[in-house]
């Protein structure tokens, strides 16, 4: 899923004050200048892709249907539980009308038996029994509130059978859309215990794969050096257009002074995407953490048996499916399933800060989108060939991996 070249060169592009022609022709520099920093990183990335192996893609492929099965699963027995409370307010409510109906039932009888008992002269003799002429008035008086109160209790009987009628027609009507959810649940169950078996194949398919290469540890290096390849790549590519930004900038900022020499000052407003905590630089030991989760692994621990090979980030376990948070402000910059790493997501924070989360069920964001700190990004999952569901977070400070645990605020 790409979003168009247009819209992504928008979310690039620097927001800019089109006072002039000047200006208008400065904005559309930037708005060409983004939209080739976009084709450049889809030229990346599209290399990325054809790199992989036969295997790799096939796995990718059912990885990626396995976390759309798997989120379709949740929001089906979300939507269950929801029917199945509505079900039982609706059963509640119905109680509560057969109740009311019973004791409405009851009332109306008693009147209606005291109405015969006195016979069809009621209100006849109500008028001759009376000793004292001058209460006339106040007798027909009471004698119109009883018929009123008797015609209000026919009328609210009514209502109640009605609304009982009705409550019967919502109760049968949310069962059908109960036994549909079911269905439509045991369906995608199904689907999704046919691509998990078929994943279970993939994975030790591509293991035998990488012990044939050399052995479990030789295999984690192997993922681990992709990686840093892909990042290096992506750092470079960054630093380029970072390079070229600031070079536009600067001759924007030298035709302004020229065009206005009594203000030696740009007309470019120039923002700096740095979020609501300031540049990420800044932000060392105050940025959330982007699972709510255990912490498996620690930074620098080591991957396997092999002390050789440990972590350039952390493993947080959590429930397959949470959401993963964006740490910072910043832009994606990869959003692809990579060998080792999985379905994996990175975000450009500027300044050669990036954050990687990678294992996830799903991906939310697409390369070129905008991320605002604390937006759900992603959701936890084991792709990549894991057995548990978990997240690995990183962060790299000018290329070069850094502690995440230096970074984020202690978690309570």
């Amino acid at each position: 899923m790409r979003l168009p070249l247009a819209a992504l060169c928008l979310l690039f592009a620097l927001p800019l004050q089109a006072a002039d022609p000047a200006d208008k022709a400065q904005t559309q520099r930037e708005l060409k200048a983004a939209e080739d920093d976009i084709k450049a990183l889809q030229k990346l990335l599209d290399k990325i892709r054809t790199e992989k192996s036969g295997v790799e893609k096939s796995l990718q492929k059912t990885e990626r249907q396995m976390g759309e099965l798997e989120k379709d699963v949740k929001d089906i027995q979300q939507q269950m539980n929801e029917s199945e409370k509505e079900l039982d307010n609706l059963q509640d409510e119905k109680k509560k009308l057969l109740d009311a109906k019973a004791a409405q039932h009851q009332q109306i009888s008693v009147q209606a038996r005291a109405a015969f008992q006195s016979g069809r002269q009621e209100y006849l003799r109500l008028l001759l029994n009376q000793q004292q002429p001058e209460n006339l008035s106040r007798t027909l008086t009471y004698y119109d509130y009883l018929n009123q109160a008797r015609l209000e209790q026919l009328d609210t009987f009514n209502t109640t059978l009605q609304q009982l009628v009705d409550v019967e027609a919502d109760i049968a009507k949310q069962q059908l859309q109960l036994e549909g959810q079911r269905g439509n649940l045991d369906m995608q169950l199904a689907k999704l215990e046919e691509v998990r078996s078929e994943r279970k194949a993939l994975v030790a398919k591509l293991n035998s794969n990488l012990r044939q290469q050399g052995g479990k540890l030789t295999a984690k290096q192997a993922e681990q050096k992709r990686l840093n390849q892909v990042l290096a790549s992506i750092e470079a590519e960054l630093a380029r257009q970072a390079r070229e930004r600031a070079e536009r900038e600067r001759q924007a900022q030298l035709a302004a002074a020229q065009t206005h020499p009594q203000t030696g000052k740009a007309v470019i407003a120039v923002s700096t995407g740095n979020g609501v905590e300031g540049p990420f630089a800044k932000a060392r030991g105050r940025l959330p953490w982007p699972v709510n989760g255990q912490l498996l692994a620690k930074y620098g621990s080591p991957r396997s048996e092999d002390a050789r090979l440990s972590w350039d980030g952390v493993l947080l376990g959590a429930p397959a499916g949470s959401e993963v948070r964006a740490i910072h402000d910043g832009r994606v910059v990869f959003a692809e399933w990579l060998r080792g790493a999985g379905l994996l997501l990175i975000v450009d924070h500027g300044g050669g800060y990036l954050s990687l989360y990678g294992y996830n069920q799903t991906l939310l964001k697409t390369p070129g989108q905008q991320v605002r700190a604390g937006e759900t990004i992603a959701t936890v999952g084991s792709s990549g060939g894991q057995t548990t569901p978990a997240l690995y977070f990183a962060i790299r400070q000018q290329g070069k991996p850094s502690d995440p645990g230096q970074w984020c605020r202690t978690q309570g």
